[in-house]
């Protein structure tokens, strides 16, 4: 059912803790999408779980008013960072605690 839907919604993944789903089982083999949603697993496990979906929420909603969908989705801070560090393979081992707090600053338009 939720695999149908990642289909529909055109999203490759999603992280909801502790699981990692992808659209398709090829995918497992992208390590990029990989360490993109590893990142948000990491995210969600500093803020326990609940807070995080919270904020992440709460920040789209704050952006929406702002920007399109797309904009509003790449500007949450939680994306910012997995989407910035998702090629670097090793940054989960060298990734400082509430990392995702640096890339307030780094907004894209």
């Amino acid at each position: 059912m939720i695999l149908k839907q990642l289909k529909l919604l055109n999203i490759d993944g999603i992280t909801l803790y502790p699981f990692v789903l992808l659209r398709e089982r090829e995918m497992s083999h992208d390590k990029q999408l990989i360490n993109h949603e590893y990142i948000h697993l990491r995210q969600q496990l500093e803020l326990l779980i609940i807070p995080f979906y919270l904020w992440y929420i709460l920040e789209y909603l704050a952006l929406r008013l702002k920007y399109s969908h797309r904009t509003a989705y790449r500007n949450i801070v939680f994306e910012k960072e997995a989407y910035s560090m998702d090629t670097n393979q090793e940054y989960l081992e060298s990734r400082s605690i509430w990392a995702f707090v640096k890339f307030y600053n780094a907004r894209t338009k």
